[in-house]
């Protein structure tokens, strides 16, 4: 009985059918007992009516008919190889679930494991629950559920097959390769415990990965890509499969979250997470997309250049968001946070809070750095880009270099004198400085100031306003030359030239401190200049 297929229960139920017993078959035992009469020849020629005769009837209809026997028939399957692929049961088991998949969900009249995620009150009669179909059709994706039973090497057959009939979407196949790499893949990397984990995942990982579908639309969702991507590294796939995550995904970061992008690096590098792929990702995404920003530029107009780039506010929103999770770690290089963070152009950052929220942790996280290194990270920031509430943090924060502190005030009092509004009141003096704290004041930005439609909106209005108030300005200007709210900018422009002209001479330690960012609070207000050549060398020196 060793080599018998089926063993003992299917040679019972050979032997039940010689004496003439009654036989009981179901889809748990069917496949077993196939294969048993195979094996004690019970065929047509020695008897009429014999056993395989019977459970071939009863394959065709019954078991193939049904959606969930098909199923359980095909689990059966595994233990009676090469028997059952001999006999082609798997076959017509793996076409039985590929033909009803791919029937249109109107004709779905079978229970599937969806069926089971209503609630309580919609479950109450059995009724209810007909009539309730009526009206709730069904979904493209309902057999996803079921399917993901089935282990890697037959979901891998059912999978193709279900492709070859070219019927399903391949969003509908995105959503059933996340929901069963949701059911097999451990949910953390404590769950790659042994060799063997290790090698099973590697080979689950790689088949998900070659069902992906072949078009480079978006029909998997970019977290699903990138947890994938990211246990592809820890089982040590191959470079293939890793190559075309690398491209699915590059093409669809913008809908990635930063938590996503937090990839443990395996590599002898000592950062916590692998800051190299993300900067590959990144590159690759601009590559990508700067070709149809350069198309749009020249064939929109300003105000539809303007709306039509939610992708790449989307992308400053993410980079500066996984700028602030890293700069916690403190073998982060400043080489390497400058390089990530001046990989997506200007236009992608119409706001600086989240930039300014980054550096600042990053400075919290790293005391010991020099005068220069704060001068390169505090230089990736424009102060005309904070909004109030960054612009009332900088102002308190002692972490931040004296320079950027000043350029921060001049630049609320040219707002506020801009929109004829009083100088913010509430705005500590940079000698009364007091540290700020950035986490408290980080938690509210993604409420008030990082919606993506808050920020197209400030551009498109920042634009005209200025247009509106450079007009104001200048014929007001014209008539209050001698004094009033206005001026203000100039005399604090003057009394800002004098104080930068003198601490340039203070000596090399103090102007070193004063490192801010890329504008200087004397160029800030573009429409004034002055003739007088000492004064262009005053501010050309104040320049740091």
């Amino acid at each position: 009985m060793i080599n018998f297929p089926g063993g003992s229960k299917a040679f019972e139920i050979c032997a039940k059918f010689c004496y003439g017993m009654t036989v009981t078959l179901n889809a748990y035992n069917v496949v077993a007992a196939r294969c048993a009469a195979e094996y004690l020849e019970m065929k047509e020629d020695v008897d009429r009516g014999n056993l395989i005769f019977k459970i071939e009837v009863f394959l065709t209809s019954s078991i193939f008919r049904s959606w969930k026997d098909s199923i359980i028939v095909l689990q059966t399957t595994k233990a009676l190889l090469p028997w059952s692929e001999n006999l082609k049961v798997v076959g017509r088991c793996i076409d039985s679930i590929a033909s009803k998949t791919s029937m249109d969900p109107s004709n779905v009249n079978w229970s599937y494991t969806f069926n089971r995620k209503l609630t309580v009150s919609d479950q109450i009669t059995e009724s209810t629950d007909r009539f309730q179909q009526k009206f709730n059709p069904v979904p493209k994706d309902w057999w996803v559920e079921d399917i993901c039973e089935l282990e890697i090497d037959l979901y891998k057959r059912v999978m193709f097959a279900i492709k070859a009939k070219g019927r399903m979407s391949g969003n509908v196949i995105g959503e059933a390769l996340d929901c069963y790499a949701v059911r097999w893949l451990p949910d953390s990397v404590t769950g790659l415990v042994s060799e063997e984990h290790i090698r099973q995942n590697k080979i689950l990982v790689e088949t998900i990965i070659w069902l992906l579908p072949s078009s480079k639309d978006v029909c998997c969702s970019c977290s699903f890509l990138l947890k994938l991507l990211k246990f592809a590294i820890l089982v040590g796939a191959g470079d293939g499969p890793r190559e075309e995550l690398m491209k699915r995904i590059a093409f669809q970061l913008d809908e990635a979250c930063a938590k996503d992008l937090l990839i443990p690096s395996t590599s002898d590098e000592t950062t916590i997470y692998d800051l190299e792929l993300v900067q590959s990702l990144v590159n690759r995404f601009v590559l990508h997309h700067a070709q149809n920003t350069d198309y749009e530029k020249n064939e929109k107009g300003t105000d539809d250049l303007v709306l039509g780039r939610v992708l790449w506010l989307k992308i400053g929103n993410l980079i500066d968001a996984y700028l602030a999770e890293i700069a916690r770690d403190p073998n982060v290089t400043v080489s390497s946070f400058v390089s990530l963070s001046q990989a997506i152009p200007p236009s992608a950052r119409p706001i600086h809070d989240g930039l300014y929220r980054a550096i600042d942790i990053y400075l919290k996280e790293h005391p010991s750095l020099t005068k220069t290194d704060k001068k390169t990270l505090c230089g990736l920031m424009d102060v005309k880009k904070f909004t109030t509430d960054a612009c009332m943090h900088a102002a308190q924060n002692e972490r931040l270099p004296l320079r950027v502190v000043v350029q921060v005030l001049f630049f609320e009092q040219v707002r506020a004198a801009s929109v004829g509004m009083n100088p913010p009141q509430n705005i500590s003096c940079p000698s009364s400085r007091s540290t700020a704290n950035t986490e408290d004041w980080g938690k509210t930005v993604p409420e008030d100031y990082k919606s993506l439609d808050k920020q197209m909106k400030s551009m498109k209005i920042a634009d005209e306003d200025c247009r509106k108030n450079g007009k104001k300005y200048n014929k007001k200007s014209s008539k209050n030359k001698g004094g009033g709210a206005l001026l203000l900018p100039s005399r604090s422009r003057r009394i800002f030239d004098k104080l930068f002209v003198s601490s340039k001479g203070h000596g090399e330690n103090k102007s070193s401190e004063t490192s801010g960012s890329s504008m200087s609070p004397t160029s800030l207000n573009p429409g004034e200049t002055k003739s007088s050549g000492s004064s262009s060398r005053n501010r050309r020196h104040s320049i740091s």
